[in-house]
């Protein structure tokens, strides 16, 4: 389709850059292209699997690139498509990025959508909210009670938890109305997921791995671990210099996106998120915290079906196909907005990671 393309980017990361023949800006275009491994699946297979959409997202990036590609003569600036392995693990945004991907192409923004459990032909947009970071800690116990407090800590520590994963259809579809309720009960939240694993000297290895919102919680929440571990061992529950980061969506990109997508498909085919959801991740955070941009909810699910066949991880997630389509036509013409921006027959540029 005309595009220049690198291979073996960050690992097996992918580049495809498009240049317009008429001035404008450079903008990025992500799409994740990996699979869930089975420990990450619910009620899924022994296998690796495509239950969170990645293959979709894969495939609107070509589509988008082939549209945009056949438009060459009238697109302005440059598109860069990048087609990133290692979402799930939350490694492949880091690799991509210490390959100097961002450096090479230099994009002043950054765009991306991800399926969700919403009605296909729509969209989530999420201005001034996104995913939650990951955060995790350990301690040690230790003597001939470890067992024992340790299932005690457990417990304990799972008690923090404000939310608990959804397990039903029922948990699902409040979860999405929750999602779309300006301060609702999702504004805060901290979801905890302790573990324990004896040594082979008989101590047991306590391993908590938690998402919260906002991030800015982080260190009240770290604080509270370490008073609860100290109720059943003299060792500190030690964390990483820092956790992985959450992905928050500048508000004003956001709601630009909003627009244009009203504009486009109709008021009613567009929603807000006014919440982050809170067992989810996105290594797109990485690029967030460099670059403005958007990332959107595409809507997958097909009329009269089953919430889980449009929920990721789900093992019965079966999207409708008929969104690739809609996030084709809609990222293609995102796209070529963002590039013309600042121009004569462009949207404003945006000149801060925050928005307006």
């Amino acid at each position: 389709a005309g595009l220049e393309v690198a291979t073996g980017v960050g690992g097996t990361g992918v580049v495809g850059v498009l240049r317009g023949e008429r001035p404008g800006r450079t903008v990025a275009y992500r799409a994740d292209m990996d699979a869930v491994p089975p420990d990450s699946q619910i009620g899924g297979g022994p296998d690796p699997a495509h239950v969170c959409g990645h293959d979709l997202h894969t495939t609107i990036g070509v589509g988008a690139a082939e549209v945009l590609a056949r438009l060459r003569r009238r697109l302005r600036g440059e598109v860069v498509f990048l087609f990133q392995p290692g979402e799930e693990a939350l490694t492949g945004a880091r690799a991509m990025i210490d390959a100097g991907v961002l450096e090479r192409t230099r994009p002043a923004e950054i765009h991306a959508l991800h399926c969700g459990p919403f009605p296909v032909g729509t969209f989530a947009v999420t201005p001034g909210v996104g995913l939650p970071g990951l955060d995790r800690g350990g301690v040690t116990l230790t003597g001939p009670d470890a067992s024992d407090r340790a299932a005690r800590l457990l417990g304990a520590v799972g008690a923090l938890s404000t939310v608990a994963y959804p397990q039903t259809s029922a948990d699902l579809e409040r979860l999405v109305r929750e999602l779309e309720t300006p301060d609702g009960p999702l504004a805060r939240f901290v979801w905890m997921r302790p573990g324990a694993r004896p040594t082979a000297g008989g101590d047991v290895e306590v391993r908590v791995s938690y998402r919260c919102w906002p991030q800015e919680r982080v260190p009240e929440i770290r604080d509270e671990l370490r008073r609860v571990a100290a109720r059943f061992t003299d060792a500190p529950m030690l964390f990483p210099a820092d956790p992985f980061p959450a992905m928050v969506c500048p508000p004003g990109p956001g709601r630009q996106v909003g627009d244009y997508l009203t504009a486009r498909l109709g008021r009613r085919a567009v929603t807000t998120m006014h919440a982050a959801i809170p067992f989810s991740g996105e290594d797109f955070a990485l690029f967030l915290r460099r670059l403005p941009g958007t990332f959107s909810f595409l809507g997958v699910r097909r009329p009269g079906a089953d919430i889980t066949t449009a929920y990721p991880h789900f093992g019965a997630f079966d999207p409708d196909e008929r969104a690739i389509g809609v996030g084709v036509r809609s990222m293609a013409g995102w796209l070529a907005l963002r590039t013309a921006a600042g121009t004569a027959t462009g949207a404003p540029a945006w000149n801060s990671t925050s928005g307006p």
